[in-house]
């Protein structure tokens, strides 16, 4: 792999274009999660087109400039979170500012893989040091670097406070930046606060006592056993490894063998690998027969499956919700997988109406009693949704992959994500993270070359060096 150091100018502070409200909002009962008070990480790369010349000669000049009128309309970005009562976050719109970080790297964009593929070489090199990724009080909520590449291209990098937006909300602020940047009067899409649409009703306490616990948070709330067994909670950061899968049409076309047929309608790929990463990870991690295993969906709430509590287009806080489905080892592992792939599916039909609002009131009542990882608990996130695509076109450059770049993020260890790419043969895949220690790794990836029908388990990864 590739490696660089960045020369980074001083970071300044970049406030609004012009007056914004002065005003104190809250966040809703879904931001104001104990679990999501850090800075998440996107990543995005741009290629410049060949041969054309339309485009800025001091792009940084131009892009601080297109972000400080992305916070005309984004205002409370720029704002600072505060710690009320109840420990209730709300946001005070004070104008303050955002991080700015002005960069270049002697690299060029094609050193970074063909075709560009996470893990990316020197990552930390294109992200600007947000600190203590943890605290996020009284601090800035948007820290960017913008990295200017040997051949043109550039890296545009992102920490943004969690608590304020998720990732469809970045993606969706990273668009206005980018219009902006392009000489846009406005936003082609407005942004939406309205908060209060994944709050609870009852405001007579600020933390509301669980009178009927949501069924899909039952194993969350019943199972805080974080006792040593489980080899993910008790093994160091340092001993693990981050590898990632990619999937293209054949290795799809492998796994549906296994369920052809069988299936009605048939199984979106989403399922198909969450079902058969959840079981290869179980193995690998050897757990006991006997032992409940958990996993977690995080499904963003936008999404077509919604059609009861609808989101506003523009809407760019956390709007996501996270139903657990719970058996032991033995059920998981000798059930068929066409059962399996049934519980996956199952488990993302459970999030109703009714469903949503019992959660939103569990979570509210969760808020002063933030968990760690529940033992022998997958987490999966479908981000496919969050790849920009056509979203960040400038012009004069284009969009060439990103996304989430770290994986076994700094604030939990059982999280996988799923992220749209393309292969080497330059087919539409996924690829998928997944964090482990060393010698389970090991075993995972060979349970995974059974199911693919591979004999080289080799194949099948790229290791990152992290």
């Amino acid at each position: 792999m590739v490696s660089f150091k960045a020369r980074r100018r001083e970071p300044e502070l970049v406030s609004p274009a012009r007056p914004t409200p002065r005003e104190t909002k809250a966040l809703s009962d879904i931001d104001d999660q104990h679990a999501l008070r850090y800075y998440e990480t996107v990543i995005g790369f741009f290629r410049r087109f060949h041969g054309h010349s339309d485009g800025p000669e001091d792009l940084p000049k131009v892009v601080r400039a297109a972000l400080a009128e992305t916070l005309v309309y984004y205002y409370p970005v720029a704002g600072r979170l505060r710690e009320e009562a109840g420990a209730k976050l709300v946001v005070d719109c004070t104008a303050e500012g955002v991080v700015f970080v002005e960069a270049d790297a002697d690299v060029r964009l094609e050193d970074f893989g063909e075709p560009l593929l996470p893990p990316y070489p020197c990552v930390e090199e294109l992200l600007c040091d947000p600190g203590d990724t943890k605290d996020v009080i009284g601090r800035p909520l948007l820290l960017m670097q913008l990295t200017q590449l040997k051949c043109g291209g550039f890296v545009a990098g992102f920490h943004m406070c969690h608590s304020i937006a998720d990732g469809f909300g970045i993606i969706q602020l990273m668009i206005t930046i980018a219009e902006m940047a392009c000489g846009a009067e406005a936003p082609s899409i407005l942004p939406v606060w309205k908060r209060e649409i994944l709050s609870t009703r009852r405001h007579s306490s600020p933390t509301p006592a669980i009178t009927y616990p949501n069924p899909s948070y039952e194993p969350l709330l019943n199972s805080l056993d974080y006792d040593s067994d489980d080899v993910m909670l008790s093994t160091p950061l340092e001993e693990m490894v981050v590898d990632y899968f990619v999937f293209g049409p054949r290795e799809i076309k492998a796994l549906e063998s296994h369920v052809r047929g069988y299936l009605a309608p048939p199984a979106t790929s989403f399922e198909l690998l969450t079902a058969v990463m959840w079981r290869c990870r179980t193995i690998a991690l050897g757990y006991k027969s006997s032992q409940p295993v958990r996993l977690m969906i995080t499904m963003n709430a936008r999404g077509r499956w919604n059609r009861h509590t609808l989101i506003p287009w523009g809407y760019y806080g956390n709007a996501h919700f996270s139903p657990i489905v719970e058996l032991t080892v033995d059920e998981l592992c000798r059930q068929p997988l066409l059962d399996t792939i049934e519980l996956v599916r199952r488990t993302k039909l459970s999030v109703t109406k009714e469903c949503m609002e019992s959660m939103v009131e569990t979570i509210a009542s969760l808020r002063e009693r933030p968990c760690a990882d529940p033992a022998r608990m997958y987490e999966v996130s479908d981000t496919k949704w969050i790849a920009a695509g056509n979203g960040l076109q400038l012009g004069w450059a284009e969009y060439v992959g990103g996304g989430i770049p770290v994986a076994g993020d700094l604030t939990s260890k059982v999280g996988s994500d799923h992220m749209r790419c393309k292969n080497q043969d330059g087919e539409d895949s996924t690829v998928v993270s997944m964090l482990l220690p060393r010698p389970a790794m090991e075993r995972f990836t060979k349970e995974m070359s059974v199911w693919l029908n591979k004999h080289d388990e080799k194949n099948l990864i790229i290791q990152s060096s992290l």
